[in-house]
């Protein structure tokens, strides 16, 4: 891929970075990153990828939107976490979704590995959709989706984004301590403010 895959590959660490640091710049780089792995990923047959990177075009555009204007009185949006019952039903989606895309990939078209990529196909849209929100749990599904991009992405020798994926990981790692300790900062606050 050369430097089409480079130069995903540094704005990819670029919106992680911004995220991490909750900055709203996120998510134009985010935009230049997916826009160019959608080239990537059609030309290396990752075709649930390809399809998730489409998607993520327009998610990017809406978390753009949400984090200016999503919070209380169309304010900048707060980091918030799910319900015990949501972080369930996103869990289960999740393995259905996988389930489903996989086979349809599987037996519709010659996809290299077919539940592996469906798998972080939708474990994605999921953790995008939570970031696109604020939510704290984003970091749990972006770690799953990172485990297992990394051997996805080596097995189709695409080594510099086996190397962002490799990243990305450490990164969501760093960004759910960082999300939490600014969440719990905000909630100590509100106590206090209430109390």
């Amino acid at each position: 891929m050369g430097w089409i895959e480079l130069t995903a590959t540094i704005f990819g660490v670029l919106c992680v970075w911004l995220i991490i640091r909750q900055s709203i710049w996120c998510w134009p780089a985010g935009l230049v990153q997916v826009t160019l792995f959608v080239y990537i990923f059609y030309e290396a047959r990752l075709y649930s990828d390809m399809i998730l990177h489409i998607i993520y075009i327009f998610l990017q555009l809406y978390g753009w939107y949400h984090w200016l204007y999503g919070g209380h009185a169309r304010t900048s949006l707060p980091i918030t976490t799910l319900s015990g019952y949501a972080r369930a039903a996103w869990i289960g989606l999740g393995v259905l979704g996988m389930m489903a895309l996989g086979a349809a990939m599987h037996t519709f078209t010659n996809a290299a590995l077919p539940y592996a990529d469906a798998f972080t196909t939708v474990v994605s849209l999921i953790a995008q959709w939570l970031l696109a929100r604020k939510k704290l749990e984003n970091w749990y599904f972006w770690i799953a989706v990172d485990v297992v991009a990394i051997g996805v992405y080596f097995s189709r020798e695409l080594y510099f984004t086996t190397g962002l994926y490799t990243l990305f990981l450490g990164m969501a790692i760093a960004g759910f301590f960082a999300w939490r300790r600014s969440w719990q900062t905000t909630a100590a606050d509100q106590v206090v403010v209430t109390a």
